[in-house]
């Protein structure tokens, strides 16, 4: 079966859309509801394929879980965990789930997970996980594609982090909640994901202080303090940028409902620097437009609260066809800059130098057919699709489903010609791109 988006472009979006739960932190929640014993339910729970493949790995551990769609809702019980084992099987599956390791190793002093890998995006290491559960007093081995954490007891330390790396911050925090005594996180990621972890789990009865900073400090408790609990995890602030991106990107005007905007200064900043329209309308909503063709802009790309990496793909579409030369320096991730051929072959004009890419602004981009390679890559096709003149076809729908749920109805609802096929075989598409029929 292929999976294909099919997109006519040059209309511009204007409604409204709402934005659903974080994907990059409930995969989090989820992992830390496993702490307590009983029955936590989590709300705001988007419908992707990463929360279910999370799902499959606490599953795995013993945990029984529900999810209710209509009320974006997943209930987690943890009474009982079974095992200490993620498979190779879910987690090569996606890497976020390594992020059971911490809470393993916490609560049943012991966990076996599979080394997740590399990605499409780049390598992403694990060595500072280890270190930092090390200090904790955890003995680790690597054996067979595994890491092999154990302790008769964890014991609070001064946890200094070389980069402020959220994978590892995660794992650590999870990790020192029933640690004896306090461990501090130094240099810690302080991406709003960490906060709303932080806050989930000092809600479920642990004493975690200083997250959004570059210092957090987590006060061990007993494992009869924490208790199950109900929580709503907050807004997706990447989602809410790839349909401010989009919006901007057609010319249109719309209103993005359901968001926080303080978690989208910095590329908020940058879009009015570009010349969008940019207007709070209340605490969770703002109104996004633009007439005018946009102005070049140059970005590094830097840990929260800097310019989000997630977003740069998006920006540089917006790049494509603004006036002048933009400069995107990618300070994060090797294998970033994966839409580069497409969005060429669209008729842009950037030229890519290890981590640097040069944008020269065009008049217009044209439709083609296009490859997601991973998951922001394939967003940023998805809205080049939207704003280039004549029709797109968008290929390898799954990277994308990771991160966005229904996202060609959001789309549709402000107005974006767009159409997903599942298809039994290839066809004709350079035919297919020319041919209206479809939408």
């Amino acid at each position: 079966m292929v999976e294909r988006y099919y997109i006519k472009g040059g209309i511009p979006l204007k409604g409204e859309v709402s934005i659903g739960g974080a994907k990059n932190s409930v995969l989090k929640l989820m992992a830390a509801a496993i702490l307590a014993k009983g029955e936590s339910k989590i709300y705001n729970v988007p419908d992707l394929t990463d929360v279910e493949i999370m799902l499959n790995v606490i599953a795995q551990l013993g945990a029984k879980t529900a999810y209710n769609k209509e009320e974006k809702s997943l209930t987690i019980d943890a009474t009982d965990i079974t095992s200490i084992t993620a498979s190779y099987e879910l987690v090569s599956k996606m890497r976020a789930s390594f992020i059971v390791l911490g809470a393993l190793i916490s609560r049943c002093k012991e966990a076996r997970v599979a080394l997740p890998g590399g990605c499409a995006i780049g390598e992403r290491r694990v060595d500072f996980h280890i270190r930092g559960l090390e200090a904790l007093g955890a003995k680790i081995k690597i054996e067979n594609g595994y890491v092999h954490a154990k302790t008769n007891k964890l014991i609070g330390s001064d946890v200094y982090l070389d980069i402020p790396s959220v994978g590892a911050t995660e794992n650590i925090m999870l990790a020192s909640v029933l640690a004896e005594g306090s461990t501090r996180i130094q240099n810690a990621a302080q991406e709003p994901e960490i906060v709303d972890l932080a806050n989930f789990l000092n809600t479920m009865g642990a004493d975690i202080s200083g997250a959004g900073t570059s210092e957090i400090i987590i006060n061990g408790v007993k494992q009869d303090q924490l208790h199950p609990i109900e929580y709503t995890t907050i807004p997706d602030r990447i989602e809410a940028g790839t349909f401010m991106t989009a919006i901007i990107a057609t010319k249109g005007k719309g209103i993005i409902r359901n968001i926080y905007p303080a978690h989208l200064t910095f590329f908020t900043d940058k879009l009015l620097k570009m010349g969008a329209n940019i207007k709070l309308l209340d605490p969770t909503s703002m109104e996004v437009s633009c007439k005018n063709r946009l102005n070049s802009i140059n970005f590094v790309t830097q840990p929260y609260p800097g310019f989000p990496t997630d977003l740069q793909s998006m920006a540089m579409t917006l790049l494509t066809t603004a006036n002048g030369v933009g400069i995107i320096t990618e300070s994060l991730y090797e294998n970033r800059f994966m839409q580069v051929p497409d969005l060429n072959r669209m008729g842009a004009d950037i030229h890519q130098d290890r981590n640097h890419a040069i944008i020269k602004g065009v008049k217009k981009l044209s439709g083609a057919i296009l490859t997601a390679s991973d998951l922001r890559a394939g967003a940023s096709l998805v809205v080049a699709a939207l704003m280039a003149d004549g029709n797109s076809v968008v290929e390898k729908l799954h990277h994308i489903d990771r991160g966005y749920e229904n996202f060609e109805n959001k789309i549709r609802l402000l107005g974006g010609k767009i159409e997903r096929k599942d298809e039994d075989s290839p066809k004709n598409l350079t035919e297919g791109t020319h041919n209206e029929s479809y939408l």
